[in-house]
């Protein structure tokens, strides 16, 4: 169903009046961002930053794997490594569509295909923010009540892909196909049976 929501994104944004809400989006969000709330959304959209919370996770994994006295809760930190690499690059430079506010023309840039380096679809940003917090939810699944899990699993994603958005770092379009890429990935670590994570990943 994931891969379903993936094609169906995509296949729309080749129709005019889905390029136009991405287009109108941006155009919005420019005309309403005063310094303070610009300052604001760059502060939050930081939540997603991947390098950040891939280190996060692994530190995490580390003293989990302490305690537990096993290395295998290191191993999801690495899947979680390997397939956010191994399935966001690939199809950003398959797609290589235009970022906002590119030198582009606007009926060009918000296309697929329509610049060689470019790297906008689909955010890495929102599939980061979900399969990191995520991550680290599984890792901490013992010690974190469910309501807290769920805020700190939701709530990011959801920030994340508000400010990349309002900030014009991705169109709209690029965050529901993040969307789509990160539970998929998120949900493929959750439901493997880690050793040392085997009572915890069902439910995490």
């Amino acid at each position: 169903m994931l891969l379903a929501g993936l094609a169906a994104v995509t296949g729309l944004v080749a129709l005019a009046p889905v390029r136009s809400l991405d287009l109108a989006v941006r155009d919005i969000s420019d005309a309403h961002r005063p310094d303070w709330a610009e300052n604001t959304a760059e502060l939050l959209n930081r939540l997603g930053s991947g390098g950040l919370l891939a280190a996060a996770a692994l530190l995490i994994a580390v003293v989990v794997a302490l305690v537990r006295r096993s290395p295998w809760p290191i191993a999801p930190v690495v899947a979680a490594f390997l397939l956010t690499g191994i399935v966001i690059q690939p199809l950003k430079l398959l797609f290589h569509r235009a970022a906002p506010h590119s030198t582009l023309p606007d009926d060009i840039e918000v296309r697929l295909f329509s610049q060689p380096d470019g790297l906008s679809y689909p955010s890495g940003h929102a599939v980061n923010t979900i399969v990191w917090y995520g991550l680290i939810c599984l890792l901490l699944a013992a010690w974190l009540r469910p309501a807290l899990r769920t805020w700190v699993r939701w709530v990011p994603p959801i920030v994340v892909g508000f400010t990349a958005t309002y900030l014009g770092y991705h169109w709209l379009t690029d965050m529901f196909a993040g969307l789509c890429l990160g539970v998929l990935i998120d949900r493929t670590i959750a439901r493997t049976p880690w050793p040392a994570l085997r009572e915890t990943a069902v439910g995490a």
